[in-house]
């Protein structure tokens, strides 16, 4: 009878213990499932810089035609194909200090056009946050296979010219030119990027005869490409090398 006694305690004493081990088991269980019902991935890219691939005109590369438009529209061969080429800036309507971007779209034989570059950066805002327009006038060319950005601006801004073309598969930034007047001088800069040659000139107002001074500096040879391009942070570079060796 002991030993009965006995072997009943310490069947008790077992299944007591394996329902205690079976309860963090459950605890551990339900938070993990509460974490993963809840999580949330964030879409990879924004919908609103996501591109057709293809398209029979400029404006089917237009997503969200509600929202966007196409300001600048240019024409000619860029690639050396013989056929002509269309490059779009295209901007927000209501957004005035909103990115623009520019597409470059390669015409096909069966004249279709197919999508090759893109770029935020090329073409600057149009607006600042104080509603202040950056350049009065603006306007986007092709010529003999070079894509031309020419920005016109009063005062503080002046003008900024910027040039790109293929190299291989590559659209590169090859020319900046800058136009500026200031108190008491005009300033003009020559810089090609490629070389690193910077040509500065600049005109002293201040005197009855306004004499100029000529200078060249050597700077680094760069390829930038057209996709991360932004004319306006390579000539701000090239002032501070221009400011440190004067």
């Amino acid at each position: 009878m002991k030993k009965l006694i006995t072997l009943l305690s310490a069947l008790i004493i077992i299944i007591g213990c394996n329902k205690k081990e079976e309860i963090p088991e459950e605890k551990t269980t339900v938070p993990q499932t509460k974490e993963s019902e809840n999580e949330y991935d964030e879409p990879a890219e924004d919908p609103a810089y996501v591109f057709p691939k293809t398209g029979k005109k400029a404006e089917d590369f237009i997503t969200e035609p509600d929202i966007f438009e196409i300001q600048y529209q240019a024409e000619g061969d860029l690639n050396g194909d013989k056929l002509d080429d269309i490059v779009i800036v295209r901007k927000d309507k209501k957004n005035k200090t909103a990115p623009r971007s520019m597409l470059v779209l390669f015409q096909n034989p069966d004249k279709t056009y197919r999508l090759d570059k893109v770029s935020h950066l090329a073409m600057p805002a149009e607006y600042n946050d104080s509603d202040f327009k950056f350049y009065e006038t603006e306007d986007v060319s092709i010529d003999k296979g070079v894509l031309t950005i020419q920005l016109y601006g009063i005062g503080p801004s002046g003008n900024l010219f910027n040039d790109f073309k293929y190299f291989g598969n590559d659209l590169l930034l090859t020319h900046i030119e800058t136009y500026n007047m200031g108190a008491g001088s005009h300033q003009s800069l020559d810089y090609d990027v490629m070389k690193g040659e910077l040509f500065q000139e600049l005109i002293n107002t201040m005197e009855e005869e306004m004499p100029s001074t000529e200078k060249t500096f050597q700077l680094k040879p760069q390829k930038i490409k057209f996709e991360n391009a932004s004319p306006d942070a390579v000539i701000a570079d090239a002032y501070k090398v221009i400011d440190a060796e004067t």
